[in-house]
């Protein structure tokens, strides 16, 4: 009898180790449950005024990007440009006598000069596509003639490889009354440079190099075409970078 009472006595010891009963168990997991859900609701809360923050501080936005431009893509300029492939012979349209433009930006660009000719401006097209031989040409050459060393050239032409004229989506205008102005930074005094910044982008053409940007000189006869899916990719690079 004693035995069986230290037996009996302890599995009742064993049963009550855990003073914890069930009730008590699903009790605390639900509070659990609660406070994860409390948690849950409230947190959204608390991130709302920063995002709130950054979406209203243009220069908190502008150095999130730029500083994950800087860690994710490797900076492929040179002497201030960057790299374009040259375009694809069938893709390229002779819009006027030894002046080749790409396909895609044709008729934009035709529309734009007769619609500034009904204006009484008349647009000169003095360069369209250049090829990537006939730039290496251009840029040694000139280097050579002027006695100056490739960093001051590609302030005023770009290496070969890393010119927009090799996309065939770049066109360097002049104006008919005042071609001593051809090339010129005083070419932004004329009339047709005036209609341009007024009109050009409604037929998505954007001034390449303006006095923004300080790697390359101020050129307000050098446009882009950006009206095309091809032309966007092309330049996305040089526009994020403008950022």
């Amino acid at each position: 009898m004693i035995f069986h009472f230290l037996i009996l006595g302890k599995e009742k010891i064993i049963k009550n180790t855990d003073d914890i009963e069930v009730a008590e168990r699903k009790s605390l997991k639900n509070k659990r449950k609660f406070e994860f859900k409390v948690y849950f609701l409230f947190y959204p809360l608390l991130i709302l005024p920063l995002l709130i923050l950054l979406i209203k501080d243009d220069n908190i936005a502008k150095l999130l990007l730029f500083t994950k431009s800087n860690n994710s893509e490797k900076d492929e300029r040179i002497l201030g440009h960057l790299p374009y492939k040259e375009a694809l012979n069938e893709s390229l349209i002779e819009i006027q006598p030894d002046i080749l433009v790409h396909k895609e930006m044709y008729s934009s660009l035709l529309k734009m000069k007769k619609d500034a000719e009904r204006d009484g401006v008349y647009l000169v097209l003095l360069s369209g596509f250049r090829s990537i031989k006939l730039q290496n040409q251009i840029f040694y050459s000139l280097k050579s003639i002027r006695n100056q060393e490739a960093s001051e050239r590609a302030r005023v032409s770009a290496p070969p490889g890393y010119s927009e004229h090799s996309t065939g989506f770049a066109i360097d205008f002049g104006d008919a009354y005042e071609r001593s102005t051809d090339f010129e930074q005083s070419f932004e005094n004329t009339n047709a440079f005036k209609w341009l910044k007024k009109n050009a982008a409604r037929y998505h053409f954007k001034l390449s190099f303006d006095k923004k940007q300080s790697s390359v000189d101020y050129e307000p006869w050098h446009w882009r075409y950006e009206g095309s899916i091809e032309a966007l990719k092309i330049f996305e690079s040089s526009n994020r970078k403008a950022l």
